[in-house]
């Protein structure tokens, strides 16, 4: 006899847990929670309307995308500042996005220089912040941004290395919102440029420290150092 396979969650459960995922990243990403506060799954499933089982579900994926921890015993909350991750996910990105830029500049081509001149244009003309999505930055913006700094390391030529920016930006996305956020008087706008007139100059030496200075003051900015004396020691 013949079995049908079920599958393991409804159309309509799946539907309902994809809104309550998108709800509570954009509510992470834009401040609705700040560092450390808990997210009750009952609190979530009452606001929204929904079974306990749709909320959990969508608090597994945010805990995926590292948006938020899974605390034994204690349900589940948003990353606190003084969270480690941060830190070790910026010494990654000093580590390697700096010597990928170097590839990138040593083999990209014309139609790499294009592109990085286009994607830098494009991110000075986008504003930051716009009132309606909140204090952090537009989601307009950050999309700008992260084209931008994966066009600095396209040249490379090597989908692996990209695949691996791709990760380390999209776990860094939250701890930069919030540094941004904490160093209002930071100048990101030279600090692109620097980076953009370095890269297109083929100037390796020059683009590496500005982007590893760049993603140490970003890191500095979390830990409430001196962020200015941290990208000198860059």
């Amino acid at each position: 006899m013949t079995q049908t396979a079920h599958p393991s969650a409804s159309p309509g459960k799946q539907m309902l847990s994809e809104q309550v995922y998108a709800l509570l990243r954009d509510a992470i990403m834009r401040g609705d929670y700040s560092p450390g506060d808990a997210l009750k799954p009952q609190d979530i499933a009452k606001e929204q309307g929904v079974s306990l089982a749709v909320v959990r579900e969508a608090l597994v994926r945010v805990v995926g995308e590292g948006l938020a921890d899974r605390l034994p015993n204690r349900g589940f909350a948003v990353p606190a500042f003084s969270d480690r991750r941060w830190q070790e996910i910026a010494e990654a990105r000093r580590t390697i996005e700096p010597v990928v830029l170097r590839m990138s500049i040593e083999r990209g081509d014309v139609d790499w220089e294009a592109r990085v001149r286009a994607a830098h244009h494009r991110l000075a003309r986008t504003p930051a912040y716009v009132p309606e999505e909140g204090e952090y930055y537009s989601g307009a913006w950050s999309e700008a941004h992260r084209v931008f700094h994966r066009t600095l390391l396209e040249g490379c030529g090597n989908p692996v290395l990209l695949e691996t920016f791709d990760r380390m930006w999209t776990a860094s996305e939250l701890a930069r919102r919030w540094s941004a956020h904490r160093n209002p008087d930071r100048d990101g706008v030279a600090e692109h440029r620097r980076l953009e007139e370095a890269a297109l100059a083929r100037d390796a030496d020059t683009a590496a420290k500005v982007l590893a200075q760049h993603l140490t003051l970003t890191a500095a900015g979390l830990t409430g150092c001196d962020y200015l004396q941290a990208a000198e020691e860059a």
